[in-house]
């Protein structure tokens, strides 16, 4: 594990264990259906980001909350293994739960319905937050659930110069201002829906999430690829053509694929068309984790479909 001060990306949010189970059909209220089969792996949003990230080459640390239930260890298992993530600063509270989920996965086009909880441990608290140990960061990478402490990180971030990037799941008290602090918002479909409407264009969703403060928004629309507004240029990106055996996880690879594109130079189009291609690579194997590709994966897929 390398020292803090190495790290280039900072990601603060959530870390959890994923059950996922394939169905051959999704069973209505009060049925039954049997396993295809069933697989344990970590997730969650910021540190898959992270964990892509450090696949591709880049040192980060993580920042979240666990506790020490088999929840917990087996977060911190995950974590160990990957070279380039920094842990040392996730809080372990004992005597609580850590966040798990069970997601079914039908058979037929990969897409999952997730059941979550987000376990009793703590919340990272606003007076927990120290971004200081890590000098070199360029990026903050914050998924936001733990708001009041990703408010406060943002805050520090801005302070050091360092960039700020949300992923923008659900819109929950306190996104608004979080998303005020924020460089770069990379925001589901349904996030800006409380500010535009259900059936809004993502134009109106783009327009509507610049406005809280943002200079570059990207929205992910699954296989309808993804589209962004950086004030000036409109960018419509399409999904890359794979055969999907699981969604999930897609989102949190776009996101660690679209910070490494920022630390290259890159601009936004080159950016989207990266982490495109990253999360279409992804949903080929079940899991989160299991199937982030390395940089010549990625770079295949993008050559293979040059007008993608």
């Amino acid at each position: 594990m390398h020292s803090p001060e190495n790290s280039r990306v900072v990601g603060l949010g959530q870390a959890c264990v994923d059950y996922l189970g394939r169905v051959p059909v999704y069973p209505e209220e009060d049925q039954k259906v049997e396993l295809l089969d069933i697989q344990q792996q970590c997730g969650g949003p910021a540190s898959t980001a992270m964990v892509t990230l450090a696949r591709l080459g880049v040192k980060t640390s993580f920042l979240g909350s666990v506790s020490d239930d088999p929840f917990g260890v087996k977060i911190v298992e995950g974590l160990k293994k990957e070279n380039n993530v920094d842990f040392r600063f996730l809080k372990i509270t004992p005597g609580y739960t850590s966040q798990f989920a069970f997601i079914a996965i039908s058979k037929s086009g990969g897409h999952r319905t997730i059941f979550w909880h987000r376990g009793s441990v703590p919340h990272l608290k606003p007076r927990d937050i120290d971004i200081s140990p890590f000098s070199n960061a360029e990026i903050l990478h914050l998924d936001g659930l733990m708001v009041e402490a990703s408010i406060e990180a943002a805050r520090q971030a801005k302070k050091l110069g360092i960039k700020v990037v949300m992923d923008a799941g659900t819109m929950r008290e306190g996104s608004r201002e979080l998303a005020a602090l924020t460089d770069v918002l990379i925001a589901s479909e349904k996030f800006p829906q409380p500010l535009v409407g259900k059936n809004a264009s993502p134009e109106n969703g783009l327009h509507a999430l610049h406005n809280l403060g943002p200079g570059v928004v990207v929205i992910t629309m699954g296989q309808r690829g993804s589209v962004g507004w950086d004030g000036n240029n409109l960018i419509w990106q399409k999904a890359f053509p794979v055969h999907a055996v699981d969604t999930t996880g897609a989102g949190d690879v776009y996101h660690g694929a679209y910070i490494y594109g920022m630390l290259q130079g890159w601009e936004m189009r080159k950016c989207m068309r990266f982490a495109s291609a990253a999360s279409a690579i992804k949903c080929k194997a079940i899991g989160a984790r299991a199937g982030i590709p390395g940089l010549k994966e990625i770079e295949a897929l993008m050559d293979s479909f040059p007008g993608i």
